[in-house]
């Protein structure tokens, strides 16, 4: 319910009611972290910074508060990140697989379900705004941190982010969704400018942020970037012009951490609502602003007024949770049952599923494969009370095999194994030091180092582990390579040499478990690549992720490639089974809003098994550039071996529209559109036919 506007909007005359009490010093302390920089010595802030690289007091170890007014009974903003999990506490939150894997599912509903998960966490740590809500698009899968958002298709970023923000919401906990816009690389972030065309802007990188808005997001966390020049904390065109002006955002704005804010009266006039998570710029200099006549009180009204609203329609009889919910049983089995349904099977030229009895001795390879490894060590780490690892879950699942681990150190040992095996797991990709969040050093006085970044030399795997699979591989013609990371990982150097391949991305605190249920065909694989992977990186866009300027072209990833007529090595949207799947029989049709399609779709196989269906608009009767063809719905369908059923894909029409930048609207082309059904973005795997709108 707190998630409609017109629940929210209902406060507005109350939130006016209380603002119009306050003083301006009391407005402008609900727009900034409750921890005072400005009167804090050098000494202070060193001792604080220590503390929280100290574990137990680590980053958002508990809630951090913004506001609030006791006196008036206003409570504050209690900001918990993500979007792992919930990031507070020691070794008691659920860890989900990354958001990358959630991407992977195509399941808004197993989302939705998630977003209830967190919220009660949320709730139970003290908490009242998850800022877990990650939908940045990658231009280039090389992006640090592109494991915190879905994938590299807007129509599916925005479909799962407003499924997070339902969830979240549901619990009474408003959902912050981040970083609005443009935040598409790490170690640049405090430095670049992106530029692009308008086309671009509206039709690639804003729509999944308006469909997280239209979904009733409570918060927005605009990004360090800057966009055409100007920081986006700061920028008046995305905060006052589109994000509260065109699509009528009701929420507040907040600011990333500690840097987001750069200039006092450029962000408070750009329309940022509140510098997070302490005061700098804000607090008595934003008060003197406004005195000499730089800011306009009525923009600290709006402000405190958009603040104040909100805080209050997700306070009002809110559901309350305790310490039990943390990490229960009830949590932990949506995160095994997410990387089950994440975990994609690429390649499988007959080796899976491994036979039980038949595995007796298994050679497990690679260093990640006795390695707890949950993703990226910023400020989306989870602490949860255990991982289980590749080599647990294989343990667990098949007691009776007999496992020889090699970390892969000493190839001829490995070789060994692996010749003496029935069956050979590669589990090999990346950690915490390979990707992730970045903070520069000229970024603070304080610096206490930094992991991650993005990958800026290579989007494949180590040279040694390419070395490894390259001569371990063709000792046994059993072997299938598990691959962990936060997107796309090049392959065309071993994918040959293999019989089998799985992504399992970062894949939570049960991902071990879920790795070996797939491996022995406990459970049928159901991911789906929410990426494309090229033969080369070259037909990717180009990044220099060091840059001060950075141009975004409108085509990336599989639209591009398809674009300029690449095969790519896998396609978007791809993932197989150990069942087989027809779809046949598809059909269109529209009225005034909304395009449908429907097709069947039969499990021709002997064993029960998810499919994504997914319907792809194109655009081949264009009288403009546009796609070839393009993702604008997607279907998630359980069926029985031999079951047939009819699947339903709905679509606005608005999702059909380009924008025109001549005469700044949006347009929907009258012509006939092909509509692609079925089970990738490539040609063999779709069915089509024709709507003329």
């Amino acid at each position: 319910m707190r998630a409609t506007k017109s629940y929210r909007m209902a406060m507005t005359e109350q939130a006016k009611k209380l603002v119009s009490q306050m003083t301006l010093a009391q407005k402008v302390s609900l727009m900034s972290g409750n921890i005072d920089m400005l009167h804090m010595t050098p000494e202070t802030k060193a001792a604080m910074m220590e503390a929280m690289a100290d574990e137990k007091n680590h980053y958002n170890v508990v809630p951090y508060e913004a506001g609030g007014i006791p006196e008036m009974e206003l409570p504050s903003m209690k900001f918990v990140d993500g979007p792992r999990g919930v990031v507070c506490g020691n070794g008691q939150a659920t860890c989900f697989p990354v958001s990358m894997a959630r991407g992977a599912t195509f399941d808004t509903a197993l989302e939705e379900k998630v977003g209830h998960c967190i919220g009660r966490e949320t709730r139970a740590f003290g908490g009242n705004l998850f800022a877990g809500v990650c939908i940045n698009m990658p231009y280039n899968p090389g992006w640090g941190r592109s494991q915190e958002t879905y994938g590299e298709e807007t129509c599916q970023i925005g479909q799962m982010g407003a499924a997070l923000v339902r969830g979240v919401q549901g619990e009474d906990v408003m959902a912050c969704v981040k970083h609005f816009a443009y935040n598409d690389m790490e170690c640049a972030r405090f430095k670049c400018s992106v530029t692009c065309d308008q086309r671009t802007e509206k039709e690639v990188f804003l729509p999944h942020f308006k469909d997280c808005v239209d979904a009733g997001a409570a918060s927005i966390m605009s990004a360090y970037n800057r966009y055409n020049g100007v920081h986006c904390g700061h920028s008046n065109y995305l905060l006052n012009e589109v994000l509260k002006k065109e699509w009528d955002f009701d929420g507040f704005v907040m600011s990333d951490f500690c840097w987001g804010v750069r200039d006092t009266v450029e962000a408070a006039n750009g329309g940022q609502d509140m510098e997070m998570m302490w005061t700098q710029f804000f607090g008595e200099n934003l008060v003197k602003a406004v005195q000499d006549g730089f800011v306009p009180e009525e923009k600290i009204n709006q402000a405190a007024t958009r603040i104040v609203r909100t805080i209050l329609a997700f306070d009002k009889g809110h559901k309350e949770y305790d310490m039990s919910v943390v990490g229960c049983k009830e949590h932990i089995a949506v995160a095994k049952e997410v990387a089950e349904k994440a975990i994609t099977l690429i390649k499988n030229d007959g080796v899976l599923p491994l036979n039980k009895a038949a595995t007796k001795k298994l050679a497990l390879i690679g260093k990640l494969g006795d390695t707890q490894n949950i993703g990226d060590h910023g400020s989306s780490w989870v602490r949860p009370a255990y991982v289980v690892t590749p080599k647990e879950g294989l343990e667990k699942s098949n007691p009776g095999c007999e496992i020889t681990y090699c970390d892969g150190t000493d190839i001829e040992a490995a070789k060994k194994a692996a010749a003496s095996a029935d069956a050979v797991v590669f589990v090999v990709g990346y950690n915490h030091d390979d990707e992730g969040e970045f903070i520069s050093e000229n970024e603070t006085e304080n610096y206490i180092g930094s992991m991650g970044g993005d990958r800026k030399t290579s989007l494949g795997l180590h040279p040694d582990e390419i070395r490894l699979i390259q001569a371990v591989a063709p000792e046994n013609k059993n072997s299938c390579v598990v691959l962990i990371g936060g997107n796309m990982i090049m392959m065309t150097e071993w994918y040959d040499v293999v019989g089998s391949v799985l992504m399992a991305y970062y894949p939570g605190m049960e991902g071990g478990t879920a790795i070996a249920e797939i491996l022995y065909g406990d459970v049928n694989p159901s991911g789906k690549l929410p990426y494309v992977v090229p033969v080369s990186e070259a037909d990717l866009p180009y990044v220099n992720w060091e840059a001060t300027d950075q141009y975004y072209e409108y085509y990336h990833g599989y639209t591009r490639l398809e674009k300029n007529g690449v095969k790519p090595l896998v396609p978007y949207g791809y993932g197989l089974s150990y069942t087989t799947f027809a779809v046949t029989e598809p059909t269109a049709s529209a009225n005034a809003d909304t395009l449908t399609v429907t097709a069947k779709v039969k499990n021709t196989g002997s064993v029960a098994g998810d499919e994504v269906v997914q319907f792809y608009a194109g655009y081949e009767n264009s009288a403009i550039d546009r796609p070839v063809k393009q993702l604008r719905g997607f279907a998630r369908v359980s069926l029985a071996p031999g079951e047939e059923k009819t699947v339903t894909i709905t679509t606005p029409l608005e999702k059909l529209k380009y924008y025109d930048p001549t005469h700044r609207e949006w347009k929907l082309e009258q012509m006939a559109y092909t509509c692609y059904v079925g089970t990738s973005a490539a040609n063999e795997d779709l069915v089509t036919t024709q709507v003329t709108l």
